[in-house]
């Protein structure tokens, strides 16, 4: 009797040793397990705000053919949203781990630009059906280019940063011998940033494009009215 104690009482030790065994090697399995990414945040410059302007001013002035918007100074079609250390090295580029823009920048700018300098005439891009009914792709007809050269969240300080954008934009007329330059401007708009993530820079980009946008629709004004 005693024996068969001693090896019930064995087996039952190497049974719950061995339960032991695969709990252990379920833990350290689920632990393996690759964690679940983080959904990165989406961001873009927030609902348009704009007002529609007067239609009498809106009809005084001619249609203007906007291009889109190229963007040389940015990782070709990139939504990551950037910053720099220029404390550190201001010539890196660095990506943020958990945001993105809805659209490339040079996309979301293209959509500002629209917005602003619609308040004021009729926006066409080069190749809408309607710019080409109307004929603003020729001769007499303003074009207007924007080179979106830098788009960043700039770190002075570990502690002050602001957003930065900065453009080229090119006026040019149609005439029956090519383009003629009506004129051309680099535009650099810094806003301060409230908060030193990618939420504050986000915020401090999105205020400096909605102002750059509004200077830019303005000088368009002024190249239109200058006698040439």
């Amino acid at each position: 009797m005693n024996t068969i104690k001693s090896k019930a009482s064995g087996s039952g030790a190497i049974a719950i040793h061995g339960l032991g065994l695969l709990g252990a090697m379920l833990l350290t399995g689920c632990a393996a397990l690759p964690a679940v990414p983080t959904r990165p945040m989406l961001y873009d410059f927030g609902p348009a705000s704009v007002a529609p302007a007067p239609a009498g001013r809106r009809a005084a002035l001619p249609a203007l053919v906007l291009a889109d918007v190229e963007a040389p100074g940015l990782p070709d079609g990139s939504s990551a949203v950037l910053y720099r250390l220029a404390y550190a090295d201001a010539r890196q580029l660095h990506p943020y781990s958990h945001a993105r823009w809805s659209q490339p920048p040079a996309q979301l700018l293209q959509q500002q630009l629209r917005e602003q300098i619609g308040r004021r005439r009729a926006v066409l891009k080069a190749d809408d059906g309607a710019a080409q009914s109307r004929g603003a792709t020729r001769s007499g007809h303003l074009l207007l280019r924007v080179e979106l050269e830098e788009f960043s969240h700039l770190f002075n300080s570990p502690t002050q940063s602001a957003g930065v954008v900065r453009l080229r934009a090119t006026m040019v007329e149609r005439t029956p011998t090519g383009e003629s330059l009506r004129g051309q401007r680099v535009f650099i708009m810094q806003k301060p940033a409230r908060s030193t993530d990618a939420a504050g820079g986000v915020a401090a980009l999105a205020e400096a494009s909605t102002q750059l946008a509004s200077e830019l629709a303005e000088w368009v004004e002024q190249v239109e009215s200058t006698p040439h």
